[in-house]
């Protein structure tokens, strides 16, 4: 029994001690005997991983005499980054060994993607057995490329890509190459008192004390030579006047992206600013540099591909001179493309200048045609104080502001009120809940549909004497009897209805806007939600473009155009649902509109201009905790368009006023309005 016991792990042992044996003299074997395409695959291996130390490792005795480890992993590093180098692949390996005297020839094709596109070559590598019989690679400069002597360079040139410009559709300038001012210090010139002059400098151009210092500290700085510090407008006379009071400052001028147009486009347009890191490492092989400018929001984010261009670049082999012996590869420069928006920048101007004091949102576009003719958020900002230099301090001064300047309130959603009563009445047509001419009956100035409502009251602003039907509630902005017809739709049919219009969904348009929504989870809580969805309170929130889009179809015989931003050549309308709603219904939704404008009972009348026949509907949305909020704001909207298929020109506008209540609630869009289309009709 103890014998076993013994011999049992005895055996164990001796098992595992030959398994050790065996493998080590197979791995031996394999060693001694290693084949040079496995040598060569492992060097690539390492290239293409840009492990250049385990490379040098691959190395015959001769190679790494002649070239240390340092120079070696440079000489490869400097190259494949200076150029690149990505992709790197080899195919058609041919292998010539001789084995009686242990040495081996490979041929091969390599490619590699470069900064200047494609590089393929033919090539070829020797290898020879080492003391321990272990194949190794002779190298020499001609490994990387052929035609390259250890003595000579390889060298990268660029021609930077020009930026597409912007234009608007009658090529008026908005956004491209211009001149700004740069500011910089002389340090030669900068007199005795320099700590006093760089805090005046700072103070100034609203940059650190410590910049200026770092900037002034480089290596290359000279007595002579100009430091930047900062750009500044070309425009901006006082501050620069200031600025070259300050012992050693010198301004000269510099190119830069400029906007001509910065507050009056600035949500649209957007902005250009230096590419991070992140993005740097987000667009691997677009042709980026740390030095790039990116698109940082609007059209400059949302065109970068196209407005960027792509980069002129030659690699190219000088000798120990410097002298040019042979180009590798070149592609030449492709500068970026123009883009023509379908804004009218006169357009544009006189919306900018109506609204640019109030929080607003305003779209106008063409309804036959779908073209973006203006679309403004204010309060704006200015796009060159990104591209001159966004100072921590002016960021924050920016972000922190209580009207949200940098908030594009054309791509939001708001509570739409009055205005969304030609919406349910076209549907209630539509789905024939209702007839146009169908009277409700009077019911006063409040209204509940029944006393499961409890204190619950539908309230609306005045009552008068003529019947209670579609034309006479639109002109008369009737919140009860829009109530009544939402109940007379029906939840369902309503939902359809919204649903067969697009909302739910963000509408298909260039730059994204936030969807139209008439209830959380396309649910309506309550009979009372849904009373109120009627007359555009409740939970509904509407966003500007897609209603402009709605509207579009009470002149489009029911169908909702599609908008869009880009200019195109020859006008073919697109819609975004066809058949919103039948040609009778957008017919009589049109003639209501008009009344609302040109009838002296209607909530537009102010709004009517002599000899234009404008059709139009107010709306004032309340935004309150409850029923008997009073400290509740509201939301001001005007939609307005022309009615008149003979006019010159067509146009529909959307426009949107937060914080009306104590100005005259939808009534204070009136005159904004108003001005805007005389200006244009």
């Amino acid at each position: 029994m103890r014998i076993k016991r013994f011999i049992v792990p005895f055996l164990v042992v001796i098992i595992a001690i030959a398994v050790i044996i065996i493998t080590c003299v197979l791995l031996n074997n394999v060693v001694s005997k290693s084949r040079p395409e496995d040598v060569f695959n492992a060097y690539i291996s390492y290239l293409q991983n840009e492990q250049y130390e385990q490379m040098y490792n691959l190395l015959d005795e001769k190679t790494r005499n002649d070239f240390s480890l340092d120079v070696f992993v440079s000489r490869n590093k400097n190259i494949y980054k200076g150029i690149e180098a990505t992709n790197i692949t080899v195919t058609n390996m041919q292998v010539n060994e001789d084995e009686k005297n242990g040495t081996a020839e490979i041929t091969y094709n390599m490619s590699m993607d470069t900064i200047a596109g494609n590089i393929s070559f033919a090539n070829k590598v020797t290898l020879s057995h080492n003391a321990e019989k272990n194949y190794r690679l002779a190298w020499s400069s001609n490994v990387i490329y052929p035609d390259l002597d250890d003595s000579e360079r390889v060298r990268v040139g660029t021609t930077e890509a020009k930026r597409g410009n912007i234009y608007d559709r009658n090529n008026v300038f908005l956004a491209g190459e211009g001149v700004v001012s740069s500011v910089g210090l002389v340090p030669g010139k900068m007199g005795e008192n320099k700590e006093e002059s760089i805090k005046k400098l700072a103070e100034l151009l609203d940059i650190t004390v410590e910049k200026i210092n770092s900037n002034l500290s480089a290596s290359y700085v000279a007595p002579d030579t100009f430091v930047a510090m900062a750009n500044v407008a070309k425009d901006d006379t006082e501050l620069k006047d200031k600025l070259l009071q300050i012992p050693g400052v010198m301004i000269t001028d510099a190119k830069a992206r400029v906007y001509p147009y910065a507050k009056e486009i600035a949500h649209l347009l957007g902005y250009v600013q230096n590419i991070t890191k992140e993005e740097l490492e987000e667009n691997p092989n677009k042709g980026y540099t740390a030095n790039s400018i990116i698109g940082k929001s609007g059209i400059e984010k949302l065109y970068e591909d196209k407005l960027k261009g792509k980069n002129g670049a030659e690699i190219y082999i000088t000798d120990s001179q410097g002298n040019r012996i042979q180009t590798i590869a070149k592609i030449d420069v492709q500068n970026g493309e123009n883009i023509k928006l379908t804004i009218d920048m006169r357009i544009q101007n006189y919306v900018y200048e109506e609204f640019k004091d109030d929080k607003a949102g305003c779209v106008i576009i063409e309804p036959k045609t779908g073209e973006v003719l203006a679309l403004c958020s204010t309060p704006s900002y200015d796009t060159n104080a990104f591209v001159l230099g966004m100072s921590n301090n002016k960021w924050n001064t920016l972000t922190n502001d209580e009207n949200k300047p940098l908030y594009s309130r054309y791509s939001a959603s708001y509570a739409p009120g009055s205005s969304f009563k030609p919406i349910i009445g076209a549907i209630a047509l539509d789905t024939k809940s209702i007839t146009a001419d169908e009277d409700f009956g009077a019911s006063g100035k409040k209204w509940q549909n029944n006393s499961s409502w409890g204190t619950y009251y539908v309230t609306t602003l005045k009552e008068y004497g003529t019947p209670a039907n579609l034309a006479n509630a639109l002109i008369n902005s009737d919140n009860i009897y829009f109530a009544k017809t939402a109940l007379k739709i029906g939840e369902e049919k309503l939902k359809t209805s919204l649903n067969k219009l697009g909302f739910g969904k963000s509408i298909e348009f260039e730059q994204s806007m936030t969807a139209s929504t008439y209830a959380n989870n396309d649910t309506f809580e309550s009979e009372i939600q849904l009373a109120d969805t009627g007359y555009g309170q409740g939970k509904v929130l509407v966003n500007p473009v897609h209603i402009a889009s709605i509207y579009s179809s009470f002149v489009n015989d029911g169908n909702m155009i599609k908008p869009y931003i880009i200019y195109k050549q020859n006008i073919e309308p697109e819609y975004y649902v066809e058949n919103a709603f039948t040609k009778e219904t957008a017919n009589i939704i049109k003639q209501d509109l008009i009344q609302v404008v040109e009838n002296p009972n209607g909530t537009a009348y102010s709004a009517r201009i002599n000899g234009k026949k404008i059709a139009g509907k107010t709306g004032t949305a309340e935004i309150k905790a409850s029923q008997d909020d009073k400290t509740g704001t509201e939301i001001g909207w005007f939609n307005a368009f022309t009615a008149d298929d003979s006019s010159n020109g067509q146009f529909l506008i959307i426009s949107m006023v937060e914080d009306v209540k104590d100005k005259g609630g939808s009534h204070y869009l009136l005159p904004k309005v108003k001005s805007i289309l005389q200006k244009i009709i």
